[in-house]
């Protein structure tokens, strides 16, 4: 019985804050009007999740904060899915989004134990946004990629190029996970205010 309420004890120790690294952009245009909406595009990764965090503003869209949340690999898998949930946590508290976007996982014949991986990051980002009661979206790849480029086989730089047009980044965002994030935010931010029929 003892040897339970310690182990129970042990448990109850509080856990490390997430890893999570915004990054810098250089930026073509800023905003100074009232800011009408935010979505949060979502890049699930075990190792690393990338975030991008879109205001809608009269101008078009503005990124006001891209960045990654990292697991520890060296980690036991249930403490790294805990990290990327605690991470996406702070930042859907910090900025309060109206939406949560995120890409659809696919299984790939190829690469099985990638998919495996990518839906255990997204299972913890789900969970974060549901008991926040932040509504989430989910969009694949093809119709992300039709959005931006006008075509859903866009490959990689193509999607790269048309997030820097949209955001009027001087430079394309880095790394590829913030970058992949962004294309899913604006993705929502022109598809929530089509038509709907």
């Amino acid at each position: 019985m003892n040897s339970r309420r310690q182990r129970g004890t042990a448990r109850a120790t509080p856990l490390p804050s997430a890893d999570r690294v915004p990054m810098s952009f250089s930026v073509g245009n800023t905003f100074s009007g009232p800011v009408q909406d935010r979505y949060l595009g979502i890049d699930p990764g075990l190792n690393r999740t990338g975030y991008a965090l879109l205001v809608r503003t009269d101008e078009g869209p503005v990124l006001e904060e891209g960045g990654v949340i990292r697991s520890k690999p060296d980690w036991p898998l249930a403490e790294r899915v805990a990290e990327i949930g605690r991470g996406l946590g702070d930042v859907i508290e910090e900025f309060s989004p109206e939406a949560v976007a995120i890409e659809q996982v696919f299984s790939h014949g190829s690469y099985p134990k990638t998919a495996i991986l990518m839906a255990h990051a997204r299972g913890a980002i789900l969970f974060a946004a549901a008991v926040r009661h932040v509504p989430v979206v989910h969009y694949t790849p093809a119709q992300i990629k039709r959005l931006l480029t006008g075509s859903g086989r866009a490959d990689k730089q193509q999607m790269q190029l048309a997030v820097q047009r949209e955001l009027a980044l001087l430079e394309v965002p880095e790394p590829h996970d913030v970058a992949d994030a962004c294309a899913v935010a604006l993705c929502h931010y022109y598809s929530a205010r089509m038509p709907v029929g």
